[in-house]
């Protein structure tokens, strides 16, 4: 079998460690995803994962930052039949594939032409109301043509820690004036967590710089009338963390007791 060569650099080549963490993860009896188009996807490309850095603790670290995404898009759909997705910097998720949308709700995965063609080829085509968008979440073009008719659910897992935060509160305040009601999830860094970029393999290795850091999740509810914070998990406190191995456990107890540390890492979810 002929495998993918990757030429992503930088950001773009840090969603293979995401897909690699997924793949590691499925292969654990006591998987959190269950991600087996993930693990296919990597074997079907041709790339160093051990560039990734990538450990059971860090595998199941993703899997369940992903998970707790998974169910609160799940939530929202289950309260809104006919709704819209937006997925953010998609990269090789399987989100949709995962939670697999009947057709009544409109889902766009939004990421760079070239990540988008990378998808087409590596991953099962989804069913349903699917789209994709080629092009960078900052550009404004791209939101403008997304019909405006639904509640809408944004998903942007692994994103804003790579924009500037004039970038990540353009974006928010762009799909926040656009749609009428919905949803914010994302995952954000603390300002430690920017600061120690640097042990992060999947980033030193891939040459990718991290930019913002959000210290308190309530100051995003300035950016727009309305916008409030429903939930804020920091990811030493994220459901599941029992399924990683002892030392990670042993781990995430001690940042959890450590000022900074403890919010190296949030998940958010806001409401508009």
């Amino acid at each position: 079998m002929d495998r993918e060569k990757i030429t992503l650099s930088g950001a773009q080549e840090t969603l293979l460690a995401t897909l690699y963490g997924r793949a590691v993860d499925s292969r654990s009896p006591d998987s959190v995803l269950h991600d087996h188009a993930a693990r296919e996807a990597v074997e079907r490309v041709a790339y160093d994962f051990g560039r990734t850095g990538m450990t059971d603790t860090t595998a199941v670290g993703i899997a369940l930052r992903a998970k707790q995404l998974d169910d609160w898009t799940v939530e929202f759909l289950a309260e809104h039949q006919k709704a819209t997705v937006l997925h953010l910097a998609c990269g090789l998720d399987t989100r949709v594939q995962r939670l697999d949308p009947p057709p009544s709700v409109r889902w766009l995965d939004v990421d760079y032409p070239e990540v988008i063609e990378l998808r087409r080829r590596l991953l099962p085509e989804p069913s349903g109301h699917y789209e994709t968008v080629g092009a960078s979440v900052t550009d404004e073009a791209w939101l403008r043509e997304v019909p405006d008719d639904r509640p809408t659910v944004v998903v942007a897992e692994g994103l804003t820690m790579y924009l500037r935060k004039e970038e990540a509160k353009r974006l928010i305040q762009r799909i926040t004036g656009r749609f009428p009601s919905g949803q914010l999830l994302f995952d954000v860094y603390g300002p430690l967590g920017i600061r120690l970029q640097k042990m992060v393999p999947a980033v030193r290795n891939a040459g990718a710089t991290l930019h913002w850091g959000l210290d308190d999740p309530h100051e995003v509810e300035t950016w727009h009338p309305g916008l409030t914070c429903l939930d804020a998990v920091r990811s030493v406190d994220m459901p599941g963390v029992e399924k990683m191995p002892a030392a990670g456990r042993m781990s995430m107890r001690v940042m959890a007791r450590l000022p900074g540390f403890r919010d190296v890492g949030r998940i958010l979810r806001y409401r508009f």
